[in-house]
């Protein structure tokens, strides 16, 4: 049993890590807040004084502000169906006996370490180039008119190259979870005459709920906050224009710090609603 001495002794050890963590999240975030209340332009005048409210006014006034809080939560939405949905299926073929499953695997998950910017640009200029793109190619191959995805098709297409380089992250969760299911509940149930179908729906998916869950936890935080992939292919253009995205322009483009600052603020606060709804519609899978 630890000492009250122990005790003390191991907070102070942990001190400077804590201490160190709290600096790391609460100066960026007090630097936010600060700027936020300020009118501050680098190029025209620098800091020139108090602004209050004025630019949390402005950032959800603007027309783009509604449109672009629509566009981040379509595009973490229709990735997380995707991921989950395919990582599940994925999952249950990886863990079935196969030659060279080993390899398979690393070839499955290896997406995911690419990084954002350059599966943007590979899946911009070799697979949805309307010219000399691979998808091109097949559409002309199928008599078919090829299609400008990023213009004419763009918000899936964001979906497709997101989705892309998350679904290992979901497969690999998902299939350590299918390996550890009790092989013989599975075998019960077969010699039971239960078909494959019912086999999924009532052992597999149950026993997966936890690890759905995690996966949809972690990757809406990162999702929330995805930037590459439109800076590099759209531009924020054709209705792709994320929170994240808006917040780079009216910083960067216009160069306005306490304009950009605020909308810092409004993205947090986003990010808190969307994680607290997921944490009471599926966070009670960790209880269970």
């Amino acid at each position: 049993m630890a000492t009250k001495a122990s005790r003390s002794a191991a907070r102070l050890m942990m001190a400077p890590a804590v201490i160190l963590l709290l600096g790391w999240m609460l100066v960026p975030l007090t630097m936010t807040l600060w700027f936020s209340f300020r009118k501050y332009l680098p190029l025209r005048g620098g800091d020139l004084g108090w602004a209050g409210f004025d630019n949390y006014t402005r950032f959800v006034t603007s027309s783009a502000f509604w449109p672009s809080v629509m566009a981040t939560l379509t595009v973490v939405g229709g990735v997380l169906i995707i991921t989950v949905c395919l990582g599940v299926v994925l999952a249950i073929l990886l863990d079935q006996p196969m030659w060279g499953q080993g390899v398979v695997r690393i070839l499955v998950i290896a997406p995911f370490f690419v990084m954002p910017t350059v599966s943007a640009l590979v899946w911009k200029n070799m697979f949805m180039d309307p010219t000399n793109g691979l998808f091109a190619h097949l559409f002309k191959f199928f008599g078919a008119e090829p299609i400008a995805w990023l213009s004419q098709a763009s918000m899936p297409s964001i979906i497709m190259i997101v989705s892309w380089q998350w679904l290992p992250f979901a497969t690999l969760i998902l299939l350590t979870a299918i390996q550890s299911l009790d092989s013989e509940q599975l075998e019960a149930s077969e010699i039971d005459g239960a078909p494959p179908l019912k086999r999924f729906w009532f052992i597999i998916l149950p026993h997966l709920g936890r690890a759905i869950t995690v996966v949809i936890l972690i990757q809406t935080i990162f999702l929330l906050s995805i930037f590459a992939e439109i800076f590099v292919t759209t531009g924020g253009a054709f209705g792709t224009k994320t929170l994240t995205y808006l917040i780079f322009q009216r910083v960067l483009e216009s160069q306005n710090i306490g304009l950009g600052s605020a909308g810092g603020v409004y993205a947090i606060i986003l990010a808190n609603i969307v994680a607290i709804f997921l944490m009471r519609i599926v966070g009670k899978n960790l209880d269970n």
